[in-house]
């Protein structure tokens, strides 16, 4: 049985036509899917294929964000895609990332709870590990540098204050700020986590290297020591 390539349908159906008809506004988001994968499978039509991927678990409901949930070995399991097509997927959520992330800097204030929640949400919040990410802050609350100090199991991430603030000392920043997710979705703190932002914040005041928040993201929804008052007691 031959593979279905989109060149195939009828011209209605094919989605780069489509796109070079009545420009990309028109696409579904399938469609637009389709124009990246180029070929269906034996199965398949590209079209067809792409809304396999944008159906999380079969579910009818179809959505971009699917494509940020798959990890690699699962998107392998799907019919009709194979190492170079997850690949592709797994880029194009990397990429989007990125350009959200790029526009998003230019009107970011990082001494903003809410808008540093709202820029790391997508990079945290679809995480299945507990990740820590440190930014690293001049004085001007500006980012220097952002990196990944630990990434732990489903509900527990390991983190030493040494780790901080060598990697502070290292860029010279003047301020940290600390986040990390809850593969739950819910953004309350646990104990292991106030413990770890009162060492930080402890060590940093006497290091001169201010921990100016602790931000936990959940599923659209995050904690911010600062905003609760804690940095206030």
């Amino acid at each position: 049985m031959q593979r279905i390539k989109t060149k195939e349908l009828h011209p209605e159906y094919r989605p780069d036509e489509k796109f070079l008809n009545y420009g990309p506004g028109a696409l579904s988001d399938a469609e637009l899917l389709a124009i990246i994968l180029r070929t269906g499978s034996t199965e398949y039509h590209s079209v067809d294929l792409a809304r396999n991927i944008l159906s999380l678990n079969g579910d009818d409901h179809i959505s971009l964000l699917n494509i940020f949930q798959y990890e690699y070995h699962e998107l392998l399991r799907i019919r009709g895609i194979g190492k170079v097509k997850a690949l592709q997927i797994k880029a194009i959520a990397e990429i989007s990332l990125r350009i959200a992330q790029s526009q998003a800097r230019h009107h970011l204030v990082f001494d903003h709870p809410e808008k540093v929640a709202e820029y790391y949400m997508e990079q945290l919040r679809h995480r299945k590990k507990e990740t820590v990410v440190l930014l690293l802050l001049n004085s001007a609350c500006e980012l220097i540098r952002e990196t990944i100090i630990s990434t732990g199991t489903v509900n527990t991430s390991l983190i030493s204050p040494r780790e901080v603030f060598i990697e502070a000392l290292r860029y010279e920043a003047v301020q940290i700020i600390l986040l990390h997710n809850h593969p739950s979705g819910n953004p309350h703190p646990s104990l292991a986590d106030t413990q770890m932002t009162e060492n930080i914040r402890d060590i940093g005041c006497l290091m001169g290297i201010q921990l100016l928040d602790h931000i936990i993201i959940g599923d659209n929804r995050y904690y911010s020591y600062k905003e609760s008052g804690y940095f206030n007691e």
